[in-house]
């Protein structure tokens, strides 16, 4: 017995974790749970040994993963195993020596200010529904940094447009308010005009609606995204998880407070947030190379 499906449930009713992570999880351990029975011969949690998991990181490098998606599939089991060992399904964890190979520290990959600023100045969105929602969700993620799952459960009533604050729903259920500028205050109103124009008598409560009058999807959040960035920036990836690193280093690089921008993003600690120092850092480095006479200096040796 491997408690699998106890586990899910757990992830879904008592952490509340979206279904976009909990279908990650699923195939982490479900993945898992086939080495195991099909590699090792295991038939219960209870014969699991370190040298079990080492064997399966073996077999991930060797099928090409890497470093960083191997560390994200051991985070996932040590999150199974300390759920195990609450329930009382194992007693010890196998993890303890268990060694998670080395990554390379990757910078978050982010659309230049320009490039931004060309997105909403030069591309023709349209003026009927589809047009108004395609601009609106860009400039929400850009000017927010909200998560795609956050964009596609937004309500209108979670929107104060006199106080220009929305309130959003975090990983965990947790809340935030987030402020918005009045140039968005004023794009929602409209928007939000339109929107009971084009479904009069909607009983849907939320803001961005599909053709169909119903929820716009994380998945067609995603797609709007890679549609429009195309248009402005090469770089690979184009989703709107970039769309929040743009947000989280824009602000960094104009001298916002780390913590209001931990704040912002909603991170737990403000390890996960500084990351975004270093494009102001490297910044500042050719600031001060242009302009401090040692700087320029060195930079003519």
């Amino acid at each position: 017995m491997f408690h699998e499906d106890s586990f899910f449930r757990y992830l879904s009713l008592e952490r509340r974790m979206s279904p976009h992570t909990i279908t990650a999880y699923r195939n982490d351990i479900q993945q898992f749970i086939a080495h195991c029975t099909e590699q090792q011969c295991l038939s219960s949690v209870t014969e699991l040994r370190h040298l079990h998991i080492r064997s399966w990181i073996v077999s991930l490098i060797e099928s090409g993963q890497s470093p960083r998606s191997v560390n994200r599939r051991l985070s996932c089991l040590k999150t199974y195993f300390k759920y195990l060992r609450k329930r009382g399904f194992m007693e010890t964890d196998p993890m303890k020596k268990v060694i998670a190979p080395k990554t390379g520290k990757r910078l978050p990959v982010v659309v230049q200010e320009h490039q931004m600023l060309s997105l909403f100045t030069h591309i023709e969105f349209g003026s009927d529904y589809g047009g108004q929602m395609q601009r609106l969700l860009l400039e929400i993620l850009y000017s927010t940094g909200m998560r795609r799952s956050e964009v596609s459960s937004l309500k209108i009533n979670d929107i104060d447009l006199s106080r220009m604050v929305c309130r959003v729903s975090g990983k965990g259920n947790k809340q935030r308010m987030l402020p918005f500028a009045l140039y968005l205050a004023n794009l929602l109103e409209k928007f939000i005009q339109t929107r009971s124009e084009t479904f009069p008598g909607t009983d849907q409560p939320w803001l961005f609606l599909n053709r169909k009058g119903e929820q716009l999807s994380p998945e067609s959040i995603y797609h709007i995204v890679r549609k429009h960035l195309s248009a402005v920036t090469t770089i690979e990836q184009r989703s709107p998880h970039v769309l929040r690193h743009s947000f989280a280093t824009h602000l960094s690089n104009n001298g916002a407070d780390l913590n209001a921008i931990k704040e912002l993003l909603g991170h737990s600690n403000l390890a996960a947030t500084q990351v975004y120092m270093h494009n102001s850092i490297e910044r500042l480095q050719k600031v001060y190379e242009q302009a401090h006479p040692k700087g320029a200096e060195e930079e003519k040796q």
